[in-house]
C-alpha cells in the first residue's frame, strides 16, 4: 500500500498539532484517514504509519485492536453498527441487531455477499435515550431503529446504489 503525498499531507496536518517528539500522538488520526482511504486498516498500512510516526510496528497494532472503530478487515461500502450494551438491550438493540442480520441474510459482523453491507453489533454510542441506535460507516448516528426504520433504510440504500428493494 504505499502511502500517497495526499495522505502525507493529512497525516503531516495532524502530527503538526503536537509538539515535534510527541508525532505517536497523532496514531488515531492517521489511523482513521487510512481507514476513511482505504474503507479499513491493514497490517501493510500499520507498518507504514507506524514507519511514518517514528513508533514499532506493534505500538500502531495495539491502537488498532484495542479501538473498536478501526476496520481489520475490508467491509461492505455501508457498515451498519447496532449498539447492543445493556440500555439499547432493553429497549431492543438486540432485537434490531438480528433483524437486520435475518433481513440482509447475514451473521452479526458479516458482509452480504455483494459488498453492500456489513452489519455488527458495537460498543455505546452514547445515545441510550434514543435507543436502538446505530452508526452508518462510523459517522452517521441514526435513533429510534424499529424493524420498519430499519427495512426503510436497507430500501433506500439498495434503490441509491441501483440494487433495487
Amino acid at each position: 500500500m504505499s502511502l500517497s503525498e495526499a495522505t502525507k499531507a493529512r497525516f503531516a496536518r495532524e502530527v503538526a498539532k503536537y509538539p515535534k517528539e510527541q508525532a505517536q500522538s497523532a496514531v488515531m488520526a492517521c489511523l482513521s484517514i487510512v481507514q476513511q482511504e482505504q474503507g479499513w486498516v491493514s497490517a501493510e498500512a500499520e507498518a507504514e504509519i507506524a514507519a511514518y510516526l517514528g513508533m514499532a510496528p506493534i505500538a500502531v497494532r495495539e491502537v488498532t485492536t484495542f479501538y473498536n472503530m478501526y476496520n481489520q478487515q475490508p467491509t461492505g461500502k455501508y457498515k451498519l453498527n447496532v449498539c447492543t450494551n445493556l440500555p439499547c438491550q432493553l429497549r431492543n438493540g438486540q432485537n434490531a441487531l438480528e433483524h437486520l442480520c435475518k433481513a440482509l441474510g447475514v451473521e452479526d459482523g458479516g458482509t452480504t455477499a455483494d459488498g453492500l453491507f456489513t452489519v455488527a453489533k458495537c460498543e455505546c454510542l452514547g445515545a441510550c435515550a434514543d435507543a436502538p441506535v446505530m452508526l452508518v460507516n462510523d459517522r452517521q448516528m441514526l435513533s429510534y431503529m424499529s424493524n420498519d426504520k430499519l427495512d426503510d433504510l436497507v430500501a433506500t440504500i439498495k434503490a441509491a446504489e441501483g440494487k433495487g428493494a
